[in-house]
């Protein structure tokens, strides 16, 4: 529940800010010729599996900032071999287990580098750093003749620490508002290493109007 309510708060800031950042692109026609200002996210597979949710703004198709939060999670490496979901936890398709959970809020800069004239694909390469939450279950303790819920009970341990993190992330924005993204990524601190690779969508003002385009 703590990855769905982080997603869902996040995903209100960012659109509350690009509403007010697209309406002073309308206001200002000349606006795009400069900057770049999109959210985008990403579904993650790699180590651990998550998503990716970022504000971008790019300044002159070349200097880049981004704000954003992931969230992954995978199965617990401390979980015993005869743990069970319980006839509940199959039902719910697993939602309820306890998972190894890794959480950052970051920040990146970055530089942009256009592979065609057109702009429709350039690749994104940020560094940065993150606060990350790392959530572990441990002290597994049996329950006998579980059947509908778990067979362990658990409790999570949890710390905090900060990340490097290296995004080189290839970006196709087809249309001036919408595009895709495919975005590898290794995150780095001194208790874990995540590393993995994006696939996902990018919205909001991609880039600046080219000549005869609409």
């Amino acid at each position: 529940m703590g990855l769905l309510s982080s997603y869902g708060l996040f995903m209100k800031r960012i659109t509350t800010i690009l509403i007010f950042l697209m309406s002073i692109n309308v206001a200002n026609a000349q606006f795009d010729e400069n900057h770049a200002i999109y959210s985008t996210g990403e579904l993650n597979l790699g180590n651990y599996i998550g998503f990716d949710l970022n504000f971008n703004y790019i300044h002159k198709e070349k200097y880049a900032f981004k704000i954003g939060y992931t969230g992954n999670i995978r199965k617990p490496k401390s979980q015993p071999e005869d743990f069970s979901s319980g006839l509940i936890g199959v039902l719910l398709l697993g939602l309820a287990n306890p998972y190894d959970q890794f959480e950052s809020y970051q920040l990146g800069l970055g530089r942009v580098y256009n592979l065609n004239t057109s702009g429709t694909i350039r690749i994104n390469v940020s560094i940065g750093l993150g606060y990350t939450t790392i959530r572990e279950p441990e002290n597994w303790e049996l329950i006998d003749k579980a059947f509908l819920t778990e067979n362990y009970t658990w409790n999570y341990r949890k710390h905090n620490t900060v990340s490097l993190i290296i995004n080189p992330k290839i970006e196709f924005p087809f249309t001036r508002f919408y595009g895709f993204t495919i975005s590898p990524m290794v995150q780095i601190n001194k208790d874990r290493t995540y590393f993995g690779i994006g696939f996902g969508q990018m919205m909001g003002l991609l880039r600046k109007r080219k000549t005869n385009q609409l």
